[in-house]
């Protein structure tokens, strides 16, 4: 039984590191938007102003330079949280960007139902 119980957790570990492995690659074009913003609120809540519930102006801006997560929002309603170098330092590269159309090509992964998009660079589709 012990050698049972070792041989699952250890394959349990290589699966989790595993993971990252099997990212797909892909091409995912759609709106930056502030993802905890837009989950409260996904009508009013996808540029860079908020109702929350008074109007706050530049609230996405605000929160990215927070560190707060990024999502890029796909036209058929998909979230992509951002991950990798486009996130790092207060998500730097993503703040010029907010509410703007963007393409984004990286590792794409689906764990418990959320989508992570994870690249270094961004090419802007429209403003």
């Amino acid at each position: 039984m012990r050698t049972f119980l070792a041989t699952a957790v250890a394959a349990a570990f290589v699966v989790v590191l595993a993971a990252p492995a099997f990212a797909a690659t892909q091409t995912i074009t759609g709106q930056i938007i502030d993802q905890q913003c837009y989950m409260k609120d996904t009508a009013n809540n996808k540029g860079n102003d908020h109702k929350m519930p008074n109007d706050m102006a530049g609230c996405a801006a605000a929160c990215a330079k927070k560190g707060m997560p990024m999502a890029l929002l796909t036209s058929d309603g998909k979230v992509y949280t951002i991950a990798g170098d486009l996130a790092a330092n207060m998500n730097a590269k993503i703040i010029p960007h907010i509410s703007h159309t963007v393409s984004i090509t990286g590792d794409v992964t689906t764990a418990e139902g959320k989508n992570t998009i994870s690249s270094a660079e961004l090419k802007m589709v429209s403003r």
